[in-house]
């Protein structure tokens, strides 16, 4: 990596009167945060920018440039200052949508039992977290219903059999989340969370402990880059369990 201490840093980047370009203004803020004095060159016009791309033969910007050297890309920078891996040693795998979706459940659900109850440790507090977590994995499968039934379809057992379940699952998911986080309706939330649960569990305890596949998991959505396994059966466990232990509650 050049001094950065010694050497310049040269930006070229689109900022015209409709359009500013959001990478261009993250490379000149990782530039400064990495102690870089940046000489900022933007280009204000369609043929200005057209131009530089010819000169450099390069097909995007911003493009940075330090000591001399063409640096690349916003993506580059992260690359060349160590803060991502070279593109050839990066995973498509992201964990970071299920831990953003459990994390702000359990502080959701902890803030919750706080305010009900004045402390933190409740039995509640843990239940709410299950069915605060069920309600925003549903969101996330309801944005692209579409896409999540495709990739559903793939090893659900009961989607194989019965089409239309691919869509009917997220609306039962935010249904048992919304009424177990309430505390309502709870004689038929219960049973829905035992459907769909025990179904969604067996069939990822089949498709990739048993016949080894090699999937992505819908838990997060359609789009998601989650390998389907213990994600997926974390969330179908959770469902079981807490229809479980809602109807042992009613039926006591």
């Amino acid at each position: 990596m050049a001094d950065q201490h010694t050497q310049p840093a040269k930006l070229y980047r689109m900022m015209m009167p409709d359009h500013t370009c959001p990478y261009g203004l993250k490379s000149k803020d990782l530039l400064e945060r990495q102690g870089y004095e940046v000489e900022d060159h933007p280009l204000t016009t369609r043929d200005e920018t057209d131009a530089f791309k010819d000169k450099h033969d390069v097909e995007t910007t911003p493009q940075t440039f330090i000591g001399g050297d063409r640096i690349g890309g916003y993506d580059d920078l992260r690359i060349y200052f160590g803060l991502d891996k070279p593109k050839d040693q990066q995973s498509d795998t992201s964990y970071q949508p299920v831990i953003a979706i459990f994390a702000v459940a359990f502080l959701m659900a902890l803030g919750l039992s706080w305010f009900a109850f004045d402390s933190i440790l409740t039995v509640q507090a843990f239940q709410w977290f299950v069915s605060i977590s069920m309600c925003f994995l549903a969101v996330q499968k309801l944005q692209d219903i579409e896409s999540f039934s495709t990739m559903f379809l793939n090893y659900d057992l009961l989607a194989k059999r019965w089409v239309p379940y691919g869509k009917v699952y997220p609306f039962g998911e935010a249904f048992a989340g919304i009424a177990m986080t309430a505390g309502a309706l709870l004689w038929l939330a219960a049973p829905v969370a035992i459907v769909i649960g025990g179904i969604g569990a067996v069939s990822v305890i089949k498709a990739v402990y048993i016949d080894k596949r090699e999937l992505k998991c819908a838990c997060v959505g359609g789009s998601s880059n989650v390998p389907l396994g213990f994600v997926s059966l974390t969330e179908n466990l959770m469902m079981l369990g807490m229809g479980l232990w809602m109807l042992v509650r009613l039926l006591g």
